[in-house]
């Protein structure tokens, strides 16, 4: 009879093997955290490195939309395809309304979101001007902002008023014609006292005060317009109030949900154009308590600034002022954190709005409009961390690095330029594969074409693709699901372009073309 061999033996091995693989497991953490603890800060970098050529051509075309967009007399037209229009837009009130761009496919100008367009367009230059310029765009782009604001300070002919819209938006939509063409009446719609609206005038001021630092070499033109951006922001903290009520006809098109925002964004600005302590304690004191939302992240967008705000803020305590009892401001940045933190993938906190290939996706129409938006900020935070020498930040206990914000902002642009199920560049005039058929009235109709208000229909209706390009246009993009309707230009909610759409990508890809330490001071 054999002998039952004895499972003692094996046993005792087994504790030892577990005992050695829960030291080993100990060393390893304890080494993991000490590099973690150790590991300092990324290099700050200097000027503008070497240039990544995807994001530098893609962004020498996205600027090419705002020459699309130009109302008025062309100047130095490069657009084969345009001409001059909208000549006599304000002479019904003895105003030069003439310049200014065309809000998306149509023909209308909006104030609202001109504004934005030239606050973020603004803000691109100042953060990225030198990477613009080594790809020769810091040019083009501030022309095209100051198409805008030549519009913008014609627009504020006294102090308390201010015209938000020239042309009217059922007649202008009843139509399907050629900028150069238009034969209706273009009405305009102003703000005054009477009838306020805080939310439009103060982003025409934080237009107007970002852009008098673009061009402070400029001292009379800067000086102008600080003087109307100041005088907006008190005319919009004064008489305050919704224009989408004031005037409801604007809130079918553009409709403000709040002008708190607006009121932080402006003030923000007005303290970087002015450095008067008054704007900052504006932010950061009861207006900061009654609209900023602390501790609760927002997307940002034509409509709601709350995001741009606090990132813009959070610059302060990066790389300006160093006083850490300004307990406002510290929430701005505390929140800017938290929207970072919602933005970058892996994060405890990550938002679940998104593609299932990765894409932020917040609203069904023109849904580019906040992946590309909170892109461009994450970009900017990255860099402000880089350039103050911030190693990382903390996400409920995890810590991120500035390069896994840069990593998302890449995400977002890569997938506009083609990484996505569709295999479709989403910026017109960019890859193999992108938009035919924009829905765009221009864009549509042959240069040689007679058409009137009412007999250009067959162009939208037509199935042949735009005789010629929206180049640099960003389309709606893609629904839910990642698909995206491509023959249908009456397709607008995915296939319009917008003005505004234009200013968020010239900003994010201005951010990726290249790397270099931002500046300390705008001023």
């Amino acid at each position: 009879m054999g002998v039952k061999p004895s499972s003692r033996g094996c046993f005792g091995w087994f504790i030892v093997a577990v005992i050695l693989a829960l030291i080993i497991g100990a060393i390893v953490y304890t080494v993991k955290k000490k590099s973690e603890k150790s590991e300092g800060p990324a290099p700050i970098p200097g000027p503008p490195g070497a240039t990544d050529k995807k994001y530098a051509d893609a962004l020498k075309i996205a600027t090419q939309f705002f020459d699309i967009q130009k109302s008025g007399k062309l100047v130095d037209n490069k657009i084969s395809w345009r001409g001059d229009s909208a000549l006599r837009d304000g002479s019904q009130a003895k105003l030069d309304l003439s310049k200014g761009m065309y809000d998306a496919g149509d023909h209308m100008k909006f104030g609202l979101p001109m504004a934005f367009t030239a606050t973020v367009l603004s803000w691109a230059i100042l953060e990225y001007g030198d990477q613009m310029d080594v790809v020769n765009q810091l040019e083009p782009s501030k022309d095209s902002l100051k198409w805008i604001t030549d519009y913008l300070i014609n627009a504020h002919p006294e102090a308390n008023v201010l015209y938000i819209q020239v042309g009217d938006p059922d007649t202008d939509h009843g139509c399907w014609d050629r900028p150069e063409d238009m034969t209706e009446k273009r009405p305009l719609t102003q703000v005054n006292t009477s009838f306020p609206g805080t939310d439009v005038a103060a982003e025409t001021a934080a237009a107007m005060a970002s852009a008098s630092l673009v061009f402070k070499s400029d001292s009379t033109y800067s000086s102008t317009l600080l003087r109307h951006a100041k005088e907006l922001f008190t005319f919009a903290d004064k008489y305050r109030g919704l224009y989408s009520e004031s005037i409801p006809e604007v809130a079918t098109y553009y409709n403000s949900t709040g002008y708190g925002d607006e009121l932080l964004w402006a003030a923000s600005w007005l303290y970087h154009a002015t450095g008067d302590k008054s704007y900052l304690q504006y932010v950061t004191g009861q207006n900061g308590k009654l609209f900023a939302q602390w501790g609760s992240p927002t997307w940002f967008s034509w409509d709601n600034k709350l995001a741009g705000a606090q990132v813009l803020l959070s610059r302060l305590t990066f790389l300006g002022i160093k006083d850490t009892s300004n307990s406002g401001l510290q929430m701005y940045t505390k929140t800017a954190e938290a929207v970072m933190c919602g933005l970058i993938p892996d994060s405890p906190t990550a938002t679940k709005s998104r593609t299932d290939g990765g894409l932020i996706w917040v609203s069904q129409w023109n849904a580019l409009q906040h992946p590309v938006a909170s892109a461009f900020l994450a970009a900017l935070y990255s860099d402000y961390m880089l350039s103050s020498g911030t190693a990382k930040i903390s996400c409920n206990g995890d810590s991120y690095k500035p390069s896994d914000l840069r990593k998302f902002a890449k995400s977002q642009a890569d997938y506009v330029l083609g990484n996505n199920p569709m295999k479709m560049s989403y910026l017109v005039g960019y890859g193999e594969n992108y938009p035919q058929y924009v829905h765009h009235r221009g864009a549509s109709i042959p240069t040689d074409a007679t058409t009137g208000c009412k007999n250009g229909w067959k162009w939208l209706e037509s199935k042949e693709p735009n005789p010629n390009e929206a180049t640099g246009a960003l389309v709606g993009g893609p629904f839910l699901n990642e698909t995206f309707v491509s023959n249908d230009r009456n397709n607008s909610m995915q296939a319009e372009p917008s003005t505004y759409n234009s200013a968020l990508i010239v900003g994010l890809l201005s951010g990726l073309v290249t790397t270099s330490s931002v500046v300390q001071s705008f001023t």
